[in-house]
């Protein structure tokens, strides 16, 4: 009886540690304070976004598994210097185009898109709250290069709390063509105070729990103005 009892205490300790790490990503950056915005002070190329094609893939969980989907950008540019390298952008995104991609029509898709726009009576501040937050913005900050990768700062300002970001992106030109893509990259939601079932926020949530940690993959194209 008493090894039962350990061996059911090993399990649901395994059970636990299990779904706590299901809920890490790894690329988890770090925030700081909102910096200055990139300005160059020699001549430049711009870069529009092609709002088509651009968006932002998403991945978010919960204990009963994750949901995937995009956020597209209403406008946006990227300037380049004579040596094509960033020196500034902005772009704004359009928080009533989030989209889930994981469910289909009718199998709860509207509900939980509604839900994370904020468009359910009694539930507009659980996430994004579009009706009064409709766009999302990003700054580019600053550029670098570490450990062979190009690292772009940007400041990233949700329900108008503004972050300072960074992550890793490749850049490659084409004629009057850009595309740029991240490396996927995790943030925590509630540096931006969106707390809704967050067990660092209400600890005791139970099995309630949404994980923190948002994985983004931005993919822009621009063309050249």
């Amino acid at each position: 009886m008493k090894n039962n009892i350990l061996k059911l205490s090993a399990l649901s300790i395994f059970a636990i540690f299990a779904f706590s790490c299901k809920g890490e990503k790894e690329n988890k950056v770090e925030t700081s304070e909102a910096q200055d915005k990139m300005e160059s002070t020699t001549s430049v190329m711009t870069y529009n976004a092609d709002t088509d094609a651009t968006k932002i893939d998403w991945e978010a969980g919960k204990l009963t598994g994750n949901h995937t989907g995009y956020i597209k950008v209403s406008k946006g540019y990227i300037n380049l210097n004579e040596s094509n390298e960033i020196v500034g952008g902005e772009f704004a995104l359009d928080m009533s185009s989030i989209t889930v991609t994981d469910l289909e029509e009718g199998d709860g898709k509207e509900n939980l898109e509604a839900h994370l726009k904020g468009t359910v009576e009694g539930k507009e501040g659980d996430f994004f709250n579009i009706n009064e937050y409709p766009t999302g913005t990003f700054v580019v900050t600053g550029m670098n290069v570490t450990d062979g990768k190009t690292w772009m700062e940007g400041n990233l300002i949700l329900l108008d709390n503004s972050k300072n970001i960074k992550f890793p992106v490749n850049m490659s030109l084409e004629d009057d063509k850009m595309v740029l893509q991240s490396e996927t990259f995790t943030i925590d939601r509630t540096e931006w105070d969106i707390n809704f079932r967050s067990k660092s926020v209400f600890p005791n949530i139970g099995d309630k729990v949404i994980y923190d940690d948002i994985s983004l993959t931005v993919y822009l194209e621009a063309n050249k103005s």
